[in-house]
């Protein structure tokens, strides 16, 4: 028998409660910082099950708390509960409700997989010898989330935490991990030329502001092509861009924006500075002007070694040393990251891909979806995860006295 046959068993038997629960988050999905149903819901089934639950972020987030039948340290499980600005074109019979929005990236197999995690554990209060704190975080999306979760306490008390994010370029069942930097920072940035417009046919008697902000947009991309190390990884990319609205007025300002991304801090601190002196003497040069507008939005998810290490070994079991792999450091971004700034931990991700199901869609697709198979095996490592790292952790205190 497995170490942990016994709670892959109990998972598998929670199995429908979690895909109701995953379909009825997925039918209604709520944006970042506007999660009030859903917040609601969670602390329903959470406070029905014994914990103590209190909520954060202006009720928008919730937190639950399981005191085990022995004092001992706390580990922390996260979900993310937000959900897209995206139409849903699933067809599928729980598809949202809600006009514009979607759970496009498994936030609402998070829930419902932490929601019976903490069903599972709540069941084993007297095997725990510490506690598990429960944390479903709004606003992860948007970068808001987690750091406003940690300012309002909600890590109060944790010495470890662990996050677990669906993938779906990931193969289903295959834990995807990386010890140190795993997500990239993600900062944003909006830049509005200003120039003086025109005739389109006079071109001499204006200062074109498309024209300031083409060369601009050209020159930023050396940035990172001529003057970080080949072996660092950066990019600087244009999202998106806005000047004029007729055919012959050459309008008086072009705006365009995009996102930084980097691994290193240094790194991350030199980036805005090179646009700027970029956007200094550029514009001045071509008789224009600018605003700089730089919003600094996540630092890197860096994981820790050690728990990193632990999280693979307890995989191993769940899911088999052949549904490990190592991942190589992501540009996409996590707000996560502001929890392990705080408490040692580790954010990993499980995949779902199954073609076999169609389900092939990427994050933050319209036709993004789950095979729901996925949701015993997340809550198995969430449970086995907090059990093995509290028992690890009485067995040192045990040795030490």
């Amino acid at each position: 028998m497995g170490k942990y046959d016994d709670i892959l068993k109990k998972t598998e038997g929670l199995k429908q409660k979690m895909i109701d629960l995953r379909r009825d988050f997925h039918q209604y999905p709520e944006l970042g910082l506007q999660e009030f149903n859903t917040a609601r819901k969670v602390e329903g089934v959470l406070k029905a099950l014994g914990l103590e639950t209190r909520m954060f972020v202006n009720g928008t987030g919730v937190r639950g708390f399981l005191k085990g039948s022995e004092p001992g340290e706390t580990i922390a499980l996260r979900a993310d509960m937000d959900a897209l600005p995206i139409q849903e074109e699933t067809d599928l019979p729980y598809q949202s409700q809600n006009k514009g929005v979607m759970h496009a990236c498994g936030h609402d197999a998070h829930i419902a997989m932490l929601l019976g995690a903490a069903t599972i554990l709540s069941e084993m209060r007297k095997e725990l010898k510490g506690n598990v704190a429960f944390i479903f975080q709004p606003a992860e999306e948007i970068g808001a989330g987690a750091k406003a979760m940690v300012e309002e306490g909600a890590l109060e008390g944790a010495n470890r935490i662990f996050g677990l994010h669906v993938y779906s370029i990931l193969p289903f069942g295959t834990l995807g991990y990386r010890p140190g930097p795993l997500m990239a920072a993600g900062d944003f940035f909006d830049v509005k030329i200003i120039g003086k417009g025109g005739h389109g046919g006079l071109p001499h008697l204006t200062v074109d502001p498309i024209v300031i902000a083409a060369n601009a947009i050209s020159t930023l991309q050396t940035i990172v092509s001529r003057e970080v190390d080949p072996v660092e990884s950066a990019v600087i990319s244009i999202c998106k861009m806005n000047g004029g609205e007729a055919y012959n007025v050459i309008p008086e300002t072009a705006t365009f924006g995009g996102t930084i991304r980097s691994h290193n801090p240094e790194l991350r601190e030199g980036l805005p500075r090179r646009i700027k002196e970029i956007l200094d003497g550029l514009v001045s040069g071509m008789r224009g002007s600018y605003e700089l507008n730089l919003m600094s939005k996540f630092p890197a998810t860096t994981n820790d070694e050690e728990m990193t290490a632990f999280i693979v070994k307890v995989a191993k079991e769940i899911l088999g040393e052949d549904k490990l792999s190592l991942l190589r450091p992501l540009m996409g971004s996590e707000d996560f990251s502001f929890y392990l700034q705080k408490v040692p931990g580790t954010f990993a991700f499980l995949g779902v891909e199954n073609k076999d199901k169609g389900i092939i869609y990427p994050h933050h697709h319209p036709k993004f979806n789950i095979d729901e198979d996925i949701l015993p095996l997340g809550t198995a490592l969430h449970v086995s995860v907090a059990m093995e790292y509290l028992r690890e952790q009485q067995r040192g205190r045990t040795n030490s006295s």
